[in-house]
């Protein structure tokens, strides 16, 4: 099926939407135009900062989580592109104020590489940089260990916030480069799609599913699942994202946990919140407490109908962290 967007001209989005979404919340964000990123308005004192980035088409994830709580700037790339090693040591000067950065990285490729490069230039220029790799995608888990390891998705917005929270508490960097490893070890998400997203200025989408079909274990760039599956109720979806997390996370009777019901990018409010019903239910009935959660679309795939579910192991310390106040243009409280 064609579809129509929004667009001027597609080489033009990301610097053209970046403005705009400024312009938008001028008390919270900073455009660094010429370098490409964003950083907040107001900068923090006194504590480590933190960067995130990485292709954009994502949105709100991650220019919309900087402000007080979370991060200290976010560098976007181009549509599903890593934004470059420039751009990375460019916002890690720009915020860092002595106490060190940390940088959040989602593990792709070109991602990895690029802040890599980036943490090794502001190590020459005398900054403190640790990294936290964020590798919850069960769908990219290989048995064997090969190939460059599951994909980031959505559990690193559990990870912006539990260590932002944490670094305006005065965490030192190796403490929060710590916290924050072992959050994302106890993460795993898992997405299901309906139907692919389609790239600004193109007509059609990525991929084709019959009608009887989903695609299951999708990747935020709109990659192919691990398989096809027969359509079903979103009750019986659920159940099928469930065990397979419940099982990688050894989730048993008495456990916590932190839950993000996630669209990506086209799937309503109301299905989002329907499917959040079935995870809040199904896990009750296996004995596991929902501790916390969060529903919307927070890390999307361009316009693809489809979502994921994110199960994180929730202890005392995280659940007080995840309630710790946080203003930013997607995540207030």
């Amino acid at each position: 099926m064609s579809r129509r967007q929004f667009v001027n001209d597609p080489d033009q989005v990301v610097p053209e939407a970046l403005e705009g979404f400024v312009l938008a919340h001028p008390t919270l964000l900073r455009l660094h135009a010429d370098a490409g990123y964003v950083t907040r308005a107001k900068p923090a004192t006194g504590k480590v900062t933190l960067v995130s980035g990485g292709g954009s088409g994502h949105e709100p994830l991650h220019t919309g989580f900087v402000g007080t709580g979370m991060l200290d700037a976010a560098v976007p790339g181009a549509v599903f592109a890593s934004p470059t090693a420039y751009q990375v040591a460019a916002a890690t000067t720009t915020v860092d104020i002595g106490h060190g950065v940390l940088q959040i990285v989602k593990n792709y490729t070109g991602d990895v590489l690029n802040f890599r490069i980036a943490a090794e230039i502001a190590a020459d220029n005398g900054i403190a940089v640790e990294q936290v790799l964020v590798d919850d995608d069960l769908a990219s888990e290989r048995a064997d260990g090969e190939g460059p390891g599951r994909r980031g998705t959505a559990a690193v917005v559990v990870v912006e916030k539990l260590c932002g929270a944490l670094a305006e508490q005065g965490a030192a960097l190796p403490q929060l480069a710590r916290f924050g490893r072992e959050l994302v070890r106890d993460s795993r998400s898992m997405g299901v799609a309906l139907a692919a997203g389609a790239h600004p200025g193109e007509h059609l989408p990525a991929w084709e599913l019959a009608d009887d079909e989903v695609e299951l274990g999708v990747g935020i760039h709109g990659e192919r699942g691990v398989g096809r599956r027969a359509f079903a109720t979103a009750d019986e979806l659920t159940a099928d994202l469930l065990d397979r997390l419940v099982a990688a996370l050894g989730l048993a009777r008495g456990d916590n946990t932190l839950v993000v019901v996630n669209s990506l990018g086209a799937t309503h409010g109301l299905e989002v919140a329907l499917v959040h019903r079935a995870v809040h239910q199904q896990l009750a009935g296996r004995g596991i407490t929902v501790a916390r959660s969060l529903i919307g679309s927070y890390v999307t795939s361009l316009d693809m109908a489809g979502l994921s579910i994110t199960l994180v192991r929730a202890d005392d310390t995280r659940v007080a962290l995840w309630d710790a106040p946080v203003r930013t243009p997607a995540l207030t409280w």
